[in-house]
């Protein structure tokens, strides 16, 4: 039986990272973001042929519910069910919380946050009654301790954890996992973007940013490999990880070790 796999923001970054481990594991897969829509169809005709499955691809606006619930149901109905689900769609926006933009709060909240309760609550059911399921929330080392100049980020990632051990609880007996992956500094294009305003920030060079404040926290000195964080997701795709659930799984160099 192929397994299908929805991955929320999965255009770029680590989250087509996860998808192309997936599409490596064969899986069927619906992918999700925004960009250019002849890379992105690029992208998936490359991952299509990669994987054994089929690759589709659902333009899902993460701030809006409606679209999210569509993206659900339309995944079930090309696949025949939502086996696996990956909450990774993510912005950033770094600034002092006295001057943080109204607007750029909402938008963090709703995209980083709430939009995995919005694809839970569409998947759920159907996982549950199937008796198969694996959630996996992209959380970050945000989701456990704080930085400053990034309320909303790890506000909503906080959040994450927390909806990630409630859900874990309520499908607990239904054969379903919920774990959320808290990943350290990847030099995705996320992370890169917000160099230049916290250099600006703090008042530091660019490449001082790199060193002195993402690298600093993670003991090991080296950023986490995309690589990395998608070969955790597909183990916590399978029959070996039924009994991890509710956790909180750090992938940061030891950062929240300190």
């Amino acid at each position: 039986m192929t397994r299908t796999a929805i991955i929320t923001g999965s255009t770029s970054g680590i989250g087509l990272g996860i998808a192309e481990a997936f599409a490596a594991e064969g899986f069927n897969i619906m992918l999700n973001g925004f960009g250019d829509a002849a890379e992105i169809e690029e992208t998936r005709a490359r991952l299509d042929k990669k994987s054994a499955g089929e690759v589709g691809y659902h333009g899902a606006d993460m701030t809006k519910p409606e679209e999210i619930e569509h993206l659900v149901l339309q995944t079930q109905e090309r696949f025949g069910a939502v086996d696996i689900l990956v909450n990774n769609a993510g912005i950033q926006f770094v600034g002092p919380v006295e001057d943080f933009p109204l607007e750029k709060w909402d938008a963090i909240i709703a995209i980083n946050m709430s939009s995995a309760f919005h694809t839970i609550r569409a998947a759920l059911p159907a996982m549950k009654e199937r008796g198969f399921g694996r959630i996996i929330n992209i959380a970050s080392a945000h989701g456990l301790v704080a930085s400053p100049f990034k309320s909303a980020y790890v506000t909503a990632k906080h959040g994450v954890v927390g909806l990630t051990k409630t859900v874990a609880l309520e499908a607990a007996e239904h054969g379903v996992t919920v774990n959320a992956v808290c990943p350290g500094y990847v030099l995705t294009p996320l992370v890169e973007s917000q160099i230049p305003d916290t250099a600006k920030a703090r008042g530091i060079t660019e490449e001082e940013v790199k060193r002195d404040v993402l690298l600093a926290a993670q003991p090991t000195k080296q950023f986490v490999t995309v690589e990395q964080l998608s070969a955790l997701c597909v183990f916590l795709s399978t029959e070996a990880a039924a009994s991890i659930t509710g956790a909180s799984l750090p992938v940061d160099g030891g950062w929240v070790a300190q």
